[in-house]
């Protein structure tokens, strides 16, 4: 029972599906199709430079590009060198792992101004990716202020504050570590809607915001005393962590730290100010209200430059792809016969690597529970024709490791490699 499977998208969970597809189909072909030249998705772009444990991840998926079913081919866009149709004729199960990489809008005045970025083009452009590696960034003279409460947030804040002594071993891109080495902000704002009971962060993410050289957590509008609540389990552990770990930080001294992080609680943003570029932003205070955070009609002003909203992100469409409310439109992760979808494009922005892992590896099933059996569709001979007729020039594996060398080989001494950044 041969099948032919491509899989849109060489993230975490794309390559999760491909290992279980090759386990459980030793027979089928399966083609790993990506716009960009590089794979590995998030893990690459999107995942904290200095967090190069969890980058680890990507030696499981250099095992999975061991079998000899399995194909990398990067380089290659769904609605430019082939539609989505086209993918539907030639292969029995398309499984689409895009991800979701737009970010969303905050829907105030002063979005447009120069000086406002969203989280997935700011990270993308320290990370090197060739989409956003010329935003080039308006940092100071005055803070940086980041909207949101989650990971990616503290991500942020991490990656400007941090030393060059504390970017050791780690990937930071050469043009972005020198961007930031020359702004050296000293006041960065984190903004969240909610109190600190209702932090979106993980603890492991919290903890290290007490470890950095330069820089001062203070909390503000928020005694930390609220229990927090939730109906799983494990998230409530992880809200009552994180209080634990913010009442250490609250008692921390000082010392000679120069940079001061403001964690500011209970406040949304109202208004970005500026005529041309940013000068400030206006939050208004919040308040719980039957269980809806609403506006208290005071308001108040910040100085800075640059704003980020990390407040979530959308999946880019291709053309023919059904799509509902910045996901892609499924039932269950089934998007139409022999289409299927897992991941953030299934269900939004949330989870870990390892919670989509689960997902998807029960998507593929799914997948293959539903699989009729062997076909007359072509699936890799097809591509590979459709893409030489066309000049399309793809990327294999052998071609990534090629790229991954130089990268390697172009290291700054502290850093573990020098990321080609461009297409």
């Amino acid at each position: 029972m041969s099948a032919k499977i491509a899989i849109i998208g060489s993230g975490p969970s794309g390559f999760y599906a491909a290992d279980t597809f090759a386990k459980k189909m030793p027979d089928c072909k399966i083609d790993i199709i990506d716009r960009l030249h590089t794979p590995f998705g998030l893990v690459r772009a999107g995942v904290a430079p200095d967090h190069q444990g969890t980058k680890n991840i990507t030696r499981q998926f250099e095992r999975t590009m061991q079998n000899d079913a399995v194909r990398f081919i990067g380089n290659v866009e769904i609605g430019r060198d082939i539609s989505y149709d086209e993918l539907k004729d030639l292969y029995d199960i398309v499984f689409l792992a895009i991800g979701a990489a737009t970010d969303r809008k905050l829907g105030i005045a002063g979005e447009d101004l120069d000086g406002v970025y969203g989280s997935a083009a700011f990270v993308g452009w320290y990370n090197g990716h060739p989409d956003f590696v010329d935003l080039a960034p308006k940092l100071g003279p005055h803070g940086v202020a980041i909207i949101g409460n989650g990971n990616v947030a503290i991500d942020i804040v991490r990656v400007l504050a941090k030393n060059a002594d504390e970017m050791e071993g780690s990937d930071l891109c050469v043009h972005a570590e020198e961007r930031i080495r020359r702004a050296n902000v000293s006041d960065f704002y984190m903004i969240g809607r909610r109190g600190a009971a209702h932090a979106a962060f993980t603890p492991s993410e919290a903890n290290e915001l007490g470890h950095l050289q330069d820089c001062h957590p203070v909390i503000l509008n928020d005694d930390l005393s609220e229990a927090p609540t939730d109906d799983d389990p494990k998230s409530l552990k992880n809200k009552e962590k994180n209080l634990e770990i913010l009442r250490g930080l609250k008692d921390q001294d000082r010392a000679d730290k120069a940079k001061t992080l403001h964690m500011q609680f209970w406040a949304k943003p109202v208004a970005i100010l500026g005529d041309t570029a940013v000068t400030g932003l206006r939050l208004e205070r919040t308040k719980l209200d039957q269980g809806r955070v609403v506006g208290t009609g005071e308001t108040f002003d910040i100085a800075v430059s640059c704003v980020i909203s990390a407040i979530g992100y959308e999946t880019r469409p291709f053309d023919g792809l059904p799509m509902n409310a910045g996901i892609v439109k499924n039932n269950d992760g089934v998007v139409e016969s022999g289409v299927y979808v897992s991941g953030w494009a299934k269900h939004g922005p949330q989870g870990t690597i390892p919670t989509n892992r689960k997902e998807s590896m029960e998507m593929a099933k799914r997948a293959m529970d539903d699989f009729a059996g062997a076909s007359d569709k072509i699936g890799p001979k097809g591509l590979d024709k459709l893409l030489s007729d066309r000049g399309v020039h793809s990327v294999d594996f052998a071609n990534w490791k090629m790229i991954e060398q130089r990268e390697e080989q172009a290291a700054r001494d502290g850093r573990v490699r020098e990321k080609i950044v461009s297409f």
